[in-house]
């Protein structure tokens, strides 16, 4: 199922496709936020919008971890390479998020900072280990699913004393995120939502009874979803029924690899590494509680923020906000939606999180760009 035309003769998505416009009421609407680049990429590729009926909205939640970093922090990582004898080990995908200032990290590296992608911190800690005379920072940045990887590499540099490797962490938390979603009315009041398409991937760590309290409290309907496309029809149909039935539960669609209490040993291992921040600003979305990982005092020492003495100073996004409101803003009162707002944000534009409850990231608006061209 690589394309549009696959899923249209695809027996099991037709089928799901049919019970959805069966079961959806024509005056009721159903908006439902997706949290999963898996499921951004899914509803792209295989242009799932155009085969659900109109009645129900797929929109985009802060589902990229690289999108949701404050811009001021950006702009802190080019001045650190500037400042000290390091090599940053970003993401591909951060490389070009704009700081507050508009630079980003790709045209740094342009001018001569040392900046390298990599994508895991167990690589970062072998490129330490092999240039001894340099500071090895790597730019932790994921959801719940990279955070043990991160954890597992910082064991690893603590048991082999690698003092040059230095972790500057910000993985974020998806039910926090979640939770102020729905708490704080972000999204605004034009564009309530219905429920929520929770991640596929994220749920295999932390399991399913993180979500419910989230059901129970806001009364929203929740349901766990895989990553194929069939996956995501699935748990849509989950969801209309609970609209339809005026439920608000937690249910799992992703049975074959999402269990009630997740995995607890990557769990184990991330609550010996990290601790949860009181607080953690997420772009455009503002001061979020407990949404955000932090190093153990007992990891001090490979933690960058501490041995760089780093002051985050989140006014700055106010500049990033203001530079980009005059030319997205008409565009952005509408593009809460899949179907308009991924074509905003592209690899070489990235927005990041915007106002209005889209989060245009930039693998949905590439994936999206990717779709069309095939």
């Amino acid at each position: 199922m690589k394309r549009t035309a696959d899923i249209h003769h695809h027996a099991l998505a037709r089928g799901l496709c049919a019970r959805i416009h069966d079961a959806v009421e024509l005056r009721r609407r159903y908006r439902l936020m997706s949290f999963c680049r898996s499921h951004t990429l899914a509803i792209a590729r295989h242009g799932l919008v155009a085969l659900l009926p109109p009645q129900v909205e797929l929109i985009y939640g802060p589902g990229c971890p690289e999108c949701v970093l404050p811009a001021s922090h950006i702009d802190r990582m080019i001045a650190l390479t500037r400042m000290h004898n390091i090599t940053l080990c970003v993401s591909d995908a951060m490389l070009r998020v704009p700081g507050a200032s508009r630079a980003n990290l790709l045209e740094a590296r342009a001018a001569g900072a040392d900046i390298v992608s990599l994508e895991a911190a167990s690589d970062a800690l072998v490129l330490a280990r092999a240039n001894p005379q340099r500071d090895i920072v790597y730019v932790a940045t994921g959801f719940e699913t990279a955070a043990p990887e991160t954890a597992e590499a910082l064991m690893r540099a603590r048991a082999l004393a690698c003092s040059n490797f230095s972790v500057l962490c910000h993985h974020v938390l998806t039910p926090a995120a979640m939770r102020h979603l729905v708490a704080d009315d972000a999204i605004g009041e034009r564009t309530p939502l219905n429920g929520f398409l929770a991640p596929s991937h994220v749920s295999e760590v932390i399991g399913v009874s993180p979500y419910r309290s989230i059901s129970r409290d806001f009364v929203k309907p929740v349901v766990i979803a895989g990553p194929e496309a069939t996956d995501v029809l699935q748990a849509v149909l989950m969801l209309v029924g609970q609209i339809n039935e005026c439920r608000a539960d937690t249910e799992n669609q992703y049975t074959r690899a999402v269990t009630e209490a997740g995995d607890i040993s990557a769990q184990r291992l991330v609550d010996e590494v990290f601790e949860v921040r009181d607080s953690f600003v997420w772009r455009q979305l503002g001061e979020v509680r407990h949404s955000a990982l932090a190093l153990r005092p007992a990891f001090a020492q490979w933690d960058a923020g501490r041995r760089y003495a780093l002051a985050w100073d989140e006014r700055g996004d106010e500049a990033i906000s203001d530079a980009t409101s005059d030319t997205t803003s008409d565009a952005m009162s509408d593009a809460t939606s899949l179907t308009s707002g991924a074509m905003l944000c592209t690899p070489f534009t990235p927005l990041g999180l915007r106002p209005g409850g889209a989060n245009v990231s930039a693998c949905g608006g590439y994936e999206q760009v990717l779709a069309r061209a095939s």
